[in-house]
Parts: C-alpha cells; structure tokens; sequence
C-alpha cells in the first residue's frame, strides 16, 4: 500500500477538525443543558452490544444497518448500534424500572452500514429525547415542540414540520383484513407514492368498496392544514378508531401551533415510515436548505416489550453533525492568551487565575512568541507581559 492510502479514510467516514469540533461540541452542550431543563435525564449506551438486544421489533431497516462482529470471549454475534432507541427503551423498561413517567436523553455516535442517503455519514451523531410511560395526547405535542425548540438552538431557520399518525391507515387495513404479502405490497407502492399502482393493489385485494375508497383517499392526504378538513369530510363514515385518530392529529397540531405561531404545519395522513415499530403519531421537520428530514420521531408504545415491559413511548432525534452544519451561529471559538514559559511563581499563579475564570492560556516558547505565522495559528489575542513586577494581560 502506497504511504499516500494512509491517509484515506472509508467512503461515508469522516474527522472533525478543531473549528468542526468546537461547533458539534458547543451544540451538543446546548442541547443537553436544553433537555435538563425541561427534565430529560441523559444516558449512555454501549457501543456495542450482542446482537439479539440491539435489533428488538419487527423492523428489517435497523439490521440491515446495523455492522456485525463476533465477541471474541463469548463466541455470539455482536453489532454495532446503528440505532440508541432500543438501548433506551431497555433502560427504562429494565433498568429503571420507574413506577412513573420517564424522560431520557442521549447525545452520541451510532454506525451504519452504508449512509442513508446522499452526502450523509455513516457515523451520524445521534441527539434525541425519549418520554416513556404516558398515553396522553400532552406526551407527543411536548415532543414536537421540544424538538422545534432543538432546532431554535441549533439556529437552524425556516423549519416546516409534517404530521401524521400510522394509526389510520394501520386501522383500516386491519378493517380490510389483508394479509401479510398484500400489506406489504400496499406499503412498498404507498412508500413510493405510485398512485396507479396504489389503486390497482386496493382493487386486486380489497373487497369492500368502502374500505378501498377510503384507503385510495388517504394515500392522497397530504399538504397543508386544508387536508385534515378533507380528511375530516372524506372520513365521515369511517370506523371510530379512525376518526378518534384523525382528532388526536387535529388536537396535537393546533397544541403545537400555539405554543410555536411561527412554524410551518403540513400534513401526510399516509406517512408510513416506521411503519414497523410506530404505533401512533410520527413527526418530522424539515428546511429548504437540506434534502431529507432534519430530525424524526413519533410514538412506538410496544418497543419496551421485549425486555419484559411495555410502556407508552414516543421520542424524536436528530444527527448532531447535521444541524451542525445548517446553524446560522457563528460558533465563535475564544481568542488565545500567550505565556511565556518561565518557572516565575507568580506567571503560573496568574496563569492559573486566567484560566479559572475561563480565559484560554497556551504557554509557548520565545520563539514561538516571535512568529507570527504561528502565533495566528494559534488564535493569539493577548500576550502575558511583565510590568512593574507583575504579569498583565497586554
């Protein structure tokens, strides 16, 4: 191998440099200090961890994503997690073991695969919020607005959010009663917005006119606040659940809107992703400025089953890396005070003074002190000079 291949790093793979590293790691400070405010408890996860208690649930995504190794003391398959939900979930169902509420958080890197979509990472930077043990409608409108509030600190503007809730369609296709290999052809043409396709699945394995009128409907439910009017006129002969969900929707958007009058609420009444896992409301914001969704997240009330404890769960995160780069914050890192290096008492007790009061101090050599190139490598606003017998900041 060439010495220059040393320096490649896997496709999807990336360092962060000292200014990089000062904007994720000031955001990151801000949002924790953000979710301790309004008392969600930070956690950390392992890195790794056998493979059955990572990938919990019915969903394929999560293990396609997930890197495998073998433990070397145990012989079992390990993975990598490509997800903290699951890990979270565990906490609170195993750990904790709470009789009340519960309201978690977490800030660190996960592993995919491959990334999960055009310029993204494999080693996103997961940040998000869990609340577990609450039904009411109050769980998932504090979410959404904690999530806005995320993106407010992170100074990331122009947000447009999309509501939707599973649980619609979930219902009528419980209704329509299809099976496995239909239910899934349904959801891969729904996921791709193939209308013609749509309708000719919903003719093929649905008997009941009605049903199928009101699932070729939803698929076509999504655009601004009109569309739950639409809804609420198309879906008047629905089943109960259904119109007990399309008012849940209606009571979350108008909670959120008026504790956030400046935000951009649309709607997609077919929005299925996590259809495996989300069990209710599912929630996603987005900005001109980026392709694909900011941050995510919705209710998955039966994740914390497989450790021996099902809650209600809703939760939303974001890639740290991502708001990173869209923050209209200047991120301005502080300016250097250079030291010269003498075993003077009184330059390291001033050093140490300095310092305490959160100055940054970098004690360097006379001929460092003399070159300018470095000295603006090294961010110098002030120098430590002797005067009067003392060190003064000049």
């Amino acid at each position: 191998m060439d010495s220059i291949d040393k320096w490649l790093l896997p496709e999807g793979v990336e360092e962060l440099l000292p200014a990089e590293a000062h904007k994720l790691e000031t955001l990151r400070r801000r949002l924790l200090d953000l979710y301790e405010g309004w008392g969600y408890e930070l956690v950390f996860t392992p890195l790794v961890e056998f493979l059955e208690s990572l990938l919990v649930g019915p969903s394929q995504d999560l293990d396609v994503h997930t890197c495998k190794i073998t433990d070397q003391l145990s012989g079992r398959m390990m993975g990598v997690r490509a997800d903290m939900t699951p890990q979270v979930a565990r906490i609170d169902a195993h750990c904790l073991n709470r009789k009340g509420p519960v309201r978690l958080c977490y800030a660190d890197t996960v592993m995919h695969t491959k990334p999960r979509g055009l310029l993204t990472s494999r080693l996103p930077f997961r940040v998000g919020a869990e609340f577990y043990g609450e039904r009411a409608i109050s769980c998932d409108v504090e979410l959404v607005c904690l999530m806005l509030e995320t993106l407010a600190v992170a100074d990331v503007g122009n947000i447009q959010i999309v509501l939707g809730h599973v649980g619609i369609y979930r219902s009528l296709v419980q209704a329509a009663g299809l099976g496995p290999l239909s239910e899934a052809k349904l959801h891969d043409a729904i996921q791709r917005k193939a209308y013609d396709e749509i309708d000719e699945v919903l003719s093929s394995v649905v008997k009941d006119r009605d049903l199928r009128s009101l699932l070729s409907a939803l698929t076509r439910l999504s655009g601004d606040e009109s569309i739950l009017i639409d809804a609420a006129q198309k879906f008047s002969d629905a089943p109960l659940g259904v119109k007990k969900k399309l008012e849940e929707l209606t009571i979350i958007s108008e909670a959120v809107k008026e504790r956030n009058s400046d935000v951009t609420v649309c709607f997609d009444l077919c929005e299925l992703r996590g259809y495996d896992y989300h069990t209710g409301i599912v929630f996603a914001a987005y900005t001109p400025a980026y392709g694909r969704a900011i941050a995510k997240g919705g209710r998955y009330d039966s994740i914390g089953e497989v450790f021996g404890r099902s809650r209600p769960a809703s939760g939303f995160d974001t890639d740290l890396k991502t708001l990173a780069k869209l923050s209209s914050s200047a991120f301005e890192r502080k300016g250097v005070i250079l030291a010269p290096i003498s075993n003077d008492p009184k330059l390291s007790e001033k050093i140490t003074d300095l310092r305490r009061e959160g100055c940054v101090v970098v004690s360097c050599s006379d001929r460092e002190l003399q070159d300018k190139e470095i000295m603006g490598e090294l961010r110098a606003s002030d120098t430590l000079v002797f005067v009067s017998g003392e060190w003064v900041v000049s």
